[in-house]
């Protein structure tokens, strides 16, 4: 029994023994067959560099690309806010005095002239105050004419003389004023202009401060925008600008001649100011455009789409089309790039005149591909 048992035994190291040698030649075989298949690979690529090369390639797939050729040409970038349009003189007119409307003498849409009287205001107490003054008046001025002949004789008092004098002279101020206060009754134009708002009605209380008559001159238009102070420091007067209004389909060329030294505390922006000259747009206050700040100008900068631009870990490139050996293929361009406005990018390092920068086909190309140039 025991015999058997060891014997049982020996059978199974000697299984257990084979089968790890097994494991071992096939792990050595495998080896064998990766090293063999570097080598292959190897060689397919080395055959492939010399077929290029010697120009063997008529079995070779070439890439279908464009280009165009680098030149050097203008780039602009423009800041884009929103503004709206103003007239030069956009008064809102408001009484001088507190006061009951009894008469409105305009109304919206009416070309009225500087000086032109709008409303008027309850001025019968005043009326009633400047006929009593002047009826004192005539009488003080009568005394003061037999004071003076009698003082040009020499005959009564110095002190007689001089207050009748007094007396005529308070009177006469005292009328100037309340003619002052009629004048002020009336609510006048400030300007030459258009009637925009006419916020005034018949027996309203009017007060001083309040917006009674708005009038505006549009012979003068501006724009008027609000810029974040951000831009602080790209923003000057003189810098071009493009306002475009949607609505018409137009775009005037324009330069700003007021940016503001206050900056809104609430919004943290500061006012531009750009005035516009005729044009086929009919303007209107607070008409809404598109105002294009040119705050950065290259005169002589190589311009690409953005989209041909890729990103890698060693920076950003672009594909262009150089000859090699007789060939042309596709190299990879480190370049610089500047700013980039309205899906264009400024490319200030990296392109040369003449480069051919490779515009289609691009999204398949490797470093040193094989190209063929479409027309």
């Amino acid at each position: 029994m025991k015999t058997m048992n060891k014997t049982l035994i020996l059978a199974v190291l000697v299984l257990f023994a084979t089968a790890c040698g097994n494991t071992v030649d096939k792990k050595a075989e495998l080896t064998a067959l990766k090293k063999q298949r570097d080598e292959i690979n190897a060689k397919i690529k080395a055959i492939e560099d010399e077929l290029k090369l010697s120009g063997n390639t008529t079995e070779l797939k070439m890439t279908d690309v464009m280009v165009t050729e680098a030149q050097p040409t203008k780039f602009n970038h423009y800041l884009e806010v929103q503004g709206k349009v103003d007239g030069e003189d956009n008064i809102a007119v408001s009484s001088q005095m507190a006061g009951v409307i009894t008469s409105v003498f305009v109304k919206e849409g009416d070309a009225v002239r500087k000086g032109q009287v709008l409303a008027q205001l309850d001025n019968s107490v005043l009326k009633q105050q400047i006929e009593s003054v002047k009826t004192q008046l005539s009488f003080a001025t009568n005394l003061y004419n037999k004071q003076k002949a009698l003082w040009d004789q020499q005959i009564g008092s110095e002190v007689q003389y001089l207050s009748a004098k007094n007396n005529k002279e308070s009177l006469e101020s005292n009328l100037a004023t309340l003619n002052d206060q009629m004048e002020m009754s009336k609510i006048k134009s400030p300007i030459n202009g258009t009637v925009e708002e006419v916020n005034l009605k018949v027996g309203q209380m009017a007060s001083p401060g309040s917006p009674a008559v708005r009038v505006v001159n549009f012979s003068t238009v501006k724009i008027v925008a609000e810029i974040s102070e951000a831009y602080a420091s790209k923003i000057k007067v003189g810098n071009n600008v493009i306002v475009s209004f949607p609505d018409f389909d137009a775009d005037i060329d324009a330069k700003i001649h007021f940016t503001s030294k206050y900056i809104n505390p609430i919004n943290r922006t500061f006012l531009t100011e750009i005035r516009l000259g005729s044009s086929k747009v009919e303007y209107r206050a607070n008409m809404m455009a598109v105002v294009k700040i040119n705050d950065y100008t290259n005169p002589s900068a190589y311009v690409i789409p953005v989209s041909l631009v890729r990103e890698s870990s060693s920076g950003k490139y672009l594909y262009v089309a150089r000859e090699e050996k007789g060939k042309l293929v596709s190299r990879r361009q480190v370049v610089t790039v500047g700013n980039t406005y309205n899906g264009m990018a400024e490319i200030t390092s990296g392109i040369a005149v003449g480069d051919k920068v490779i515009t289609t086909g691009y999204n398949s190309l490797m470093d040193g591909q094989l190209i063929k140039i479409s027309k």
